[in-house]
């Protein structure tokens, strides 16, 4: 949308607003560490990224205050037969631009989600074929059942055909694109909020909708977003007033918002699971002194990484406490069987035997890729890995970025580019599925281009693949959790990943404000409401 058009569509609606919004509409300040860098919503499959495009995008679907799949784009839908899904869409839903909202728009949006360069390719199942039966009508034709088929769908958000063709962004913006495309600077969604200002690094403001659809929960009139790496920095500004809401909140600070007066801080448990991974597939890896081979395609060298890292330090020393622990790639509340799994202890000693009997007595050299703006304490737990594993030989140079530079790095076409990283996963169906396929499924599979979509370490195993396409599709419960369980023991045994805890969610918010705090992180303001 141009500034001309934007500013054209605010004013024609200018008389509407009141009736749109609460009479005390309120402007809400809010600062997170990270940075909104594209709004092309198919760009980067990353939380706080997610939350910021659904004030302007939305799905067919949504997910509830408590992660419940509910309707959105699409008011309905239902199951013809196991293998085929039809949608009734919303009508009289209009893009910021004026456009309607049409069943061409979600079939376009079907085909740009699974195109080269998207972030979301999983989100989609490839063999899913959308059929337009009338503009408000659109079937789903699967070649399997596929029980969790919209689990994923909150985070697909619907982009407009029209808008896009002519606006020469067809195509999805990749994470690594060096020249901005104008989706990815530009915004055109049927969400409760309009951006009217967006500089990115700088501030984004988003407007309340007028004419949105929905009802609103919120009584703001705009949303002013401002990027806030400084951890010090973030917290003065709430605690001056400057700022009504921050994510993260330092845990080395949450008494001291506290007991401010002004601001608390909203904690509870995430879904989200930290670890850390390794490059298995390259025959050398990148970032080494170790020349002509891979150490980490040996099982004795990731074990003796695994074996090196302490969580339970890191819980206590880094993480003051404020984080749980995991033996599994998933938050325990997503997978009922995760009680049967228990983390061995550390053991530098036996981690040292590991990397001699593998070759490397001395150790070796190899930099670790982690952002620095992203996760709670990132940067100060890739600090604590590094000297865990000094203690067995390794030598880790630690290059810690922020996201977007470590995302444009670690997502780079052609191969993910780095040896030994950092990551956040949180799963966005709420299901192992999504962890099995998306994190340790082989990448690079003929037979599904999105298997694997974001296993930056190149782990494969064939059988672990098969479980998790038997999981896929079957529909009870018992046998669906043994397959998940038989699944996770095998990446257990071969040291794919690892797991190091879920972080706690710490948001600081003015007494001014009522916010609603979701489990997967996601800071949704058009629930918030703010007192004068």
């Amino acid at each position: 949308m141009t500034m001309l058009n934007r500013t054209g569509l605010l004013a024609a609606a200018a008389c509407f607003f009141a009736l749109a919004l609460p009479a005390s509409a309120q402007t809400l300040r809010y600062a997170n560490q990270g940075n909104l860098t594209s709004l092309d919503p198919y760009t980067l499959k990353e939380s706080t990224t997610i939350a910021h495009h659904a004030h302007i995008y939305e799905g067919l679907v949504a997910r509830d205050k408590d992660l419940k799949i509910v309707p959105a784009l699409a008011e309905s839908w239902e199951t013809l037969d196991p293998r085929h899904w039809r949608f009734h869409l919303r009508k009289g839903v209009k893009f910021h631009n004026g456009d309607p909202f049409t069943a061409d728009d979600v079939i376009f949006s079907a085909e740009r989600v699974r195109s080269k360069g998207s972030n979301f390719l999983s989100n989609v199942p490839p063999d899913a074929k959308f059929v337009k039966v009338d503009d408000h009508t659109v079937d789903v034709m699967l070649d399997t059942p596929n029980p969790i088929l919209t689990s994923q769908w909150d985070s697909w958000f619907i982009m407009g055909k029209k808008w896009c063709e002519e606006n020469n962004s067809a195509a999805p913006t990749p994470a690594s694109a060096t020249t901005p495309s104008y989706a990815s600077l530009h915004e055109n969604g049927t969400g409760p909020f309009i951006i009217d200002v967006h500089q990115p690094g700088v501030k984004t403001v988003f407007k309340a909708n007028p004419t949105w659809w929905g009802k609103p929960e919120h009584n703001l009139k705009e949303i002013v977003f401002t990027p806030i790496g400084s951890a010090a920095t973030r917290v003065a500004a709430l605690l001056s007033g400057e700022v009504d809401v921050i994510e993260p909140v330092p845990i080395q600070d949450i008494d001291r918002v506290n007991s401010s007066g002004s601001a608390t801080v909203l904690t509870g448990p995430e879904l989200r699971t930290i670890f850390l991974g390794m490059d298995q597939n390259r025959d050398e890896l990148l970032y080494s002194n170790v020349k002509g081979k891979n150490p980490f395609k040996d099982t004795r060298v990731r074990e003796a990484f695994y074996k090196a890292v302490d969580v339970e330090l890191i819980k206590t020393r880094v993480m003051r406490g404020l984080s749980t622990p995991s033996a599994l790639m998933i938050a325990p509340q997503l997978f009922a069987l995760s009680k049967d799994f228990t983390r061995a202890k550390p053991d530098a000693a036996a981690a040292k035997k590991l990397l001699a009997d593998a070759g490397y007595p001395d150790g070796f050299e190899v930099t670790m890729d982690c952002p620095n703006d992203r996760y709670v304490n990132d940067a100060a737990i890739c600090q604590a890995v590094v000297g865990m594993l000094a203690r067995i030989g390794v030598k880790v140079d630690l290059l810690a970025q922020p996201k977007a530079q470590y995302f444009a790095k670690v997502l780079k076409p052609g191969g993910f580019k780095t040896s030994f990283f950092m990551l956040g996963w949180t799963p966005s169906s709420g299901d192992s599925h999504n962890v099995l396929h998306d994190i340790m499924g082989c990448g690079n599979d003929p037979a599904d281009a999105t298997r694997g979509e974001a296993n930056l370490g190149g782990y494969c195993n064939k059988e672990l693949d098969a479980l998790a396409d038997k999981v896929l599709i079957e529909t009870d419960t018992a046998k669906r959790d043994q397959m998940i369980k038989q699944a996770f023991e095998i990446g257990i045994k071969d040291y794919a990943y690892i797991p190091l805890h879920q972080q706690a969610l710490a948001w600081g918010v003015s007494k001014k404000v009522k916010l609603t705090q979701r489990a997967d992180n996601q800071v949704m303001l058009y629930w918030a409401t703010k007192q004068e």
